[in-house]
């Protein structure tokens, strides 16, 4: 694609929230936010090569519902790596979307994160995950979850980590309407409320010991209710998925997407082919390091 221009091809995972705590906004405007989150295998695909001679970074998304893509999060990432180490270098980027979009997986969040990595990577900067992780807070809070992309708790506005054992090998069954939601909405709508906190000790003592029972009775997410206000259907997909004998279920970030867990692959796949005619369904499992 580049010629012989220098490129690099990664894969940029998406994420769930097993809970996602809003604990109020804070003065300059974030939300002091308490979560749990795990990585997954479902991922874009990014290649990103230097340009020779280029005035501006080049990004292209062949998803044409994503709209102005001259503004991604990714560009973002590049001009704020630029502008700190002091480097004219350009990039062409395209990033093939597989990830679903306004559903609360982090695409464009992990866009920016493994973009960030690659650049760092490509123009031999030997920035630490720290640092990185220092540099992207102020792009997103899911953005510095993925720079590292464990299992992980994160606090602040998602920039405080802290890694986290997740001992079961669950089959994840993401469902989501057609209908997406920005994040600005949901938070928006859920500012007008009281927010709803779980346990976050006792999700992580849950996915530390196997425990389901623990897991399906503490998991939450604060957006949750605002969500549903405004796409009902996620409520309709939630009902579908208990009722065909999933115990872990919950919606993902800010939303459209459900997620169900389970260790028990055929109940995962039986689900799958019974919505998959409805909505936009992904089956994939937990990302594990090599």
């Amino acid at each position: 694609m580049f010629g012989k221009i220098k490129h690099l091809s990664v894969k940029s995972y998406a994420k769930i929230n097993l809970i996602l705590n809003c604990l109020g906004k804070r003065k300059d405007g974030y939300h002091e936010l308490d979560m749990v989150m795990l990585p997954i295998e479902l991922h874009d695909s990014i290649i990103i090569g230097k340009l020779q001679n280029g005035t501006d970074n080049f990004v292209t998304i062949d998803d044409f519902s994503i709209g102005n893509i001259q503004y991604n999060l990714a560009t973002f990432a590049i001009d704020k790596l630029s502008a700190k180490y002091g480097f004219n270098q350009k990039f062409r980027v395209f990033i093939h979307k597989v990830i679903p979009t306004e559903a609360g997986l982090g695409g464009g969040s992990s866009n920016a994160a493994f973009t960030l990595k690659a650049v760092n990577k490509m123009m031999k900067l030997n920035i630490s995950d720290d640092e990185l992780i220092e540099i992207s807070k102020s792009l997103g809070a899911d953005i510095p979850f993925f720079i590292k992309c464990v299992p992980a708790r994160a606090r602040g506005i998602g920039e405080i980590l802290e890694p986290i054992e997740v001992k079961n090998n669950y089959e994840i069954l993401i469902v989501k309407p057609t209908q997406g939601l920005s994040t600005k909405d949901v938070f928006d709508k859920s500012d007008e409320t009281t927010f709803k906190v779980g346990n976050v000790d006792d999700v992580i003592k849950a996915l530390k010991e196997g425990d389901d029972d623990l897991l399906a009775k503490s998991i939450n997410n604060s957006l949750e209710p605002a969500a549903i206000s405004l796409v009902p259907e996620i409520q309709s997909i939630k009902d579908k998925l208990y009722n065909l004998g999933f115990k872990i279920v919950q919606m993902s970030g800010s939303g459209t997407s459900v997620f169900a867990l389970s260790t028990d692959k055929r109940l995962v796949k039986k689900a799958e082919k019974i919505l998959e005619d409805d909505y936009i369904v992904v089956r994939t499992r937990i990302l594990r390091k090599k």
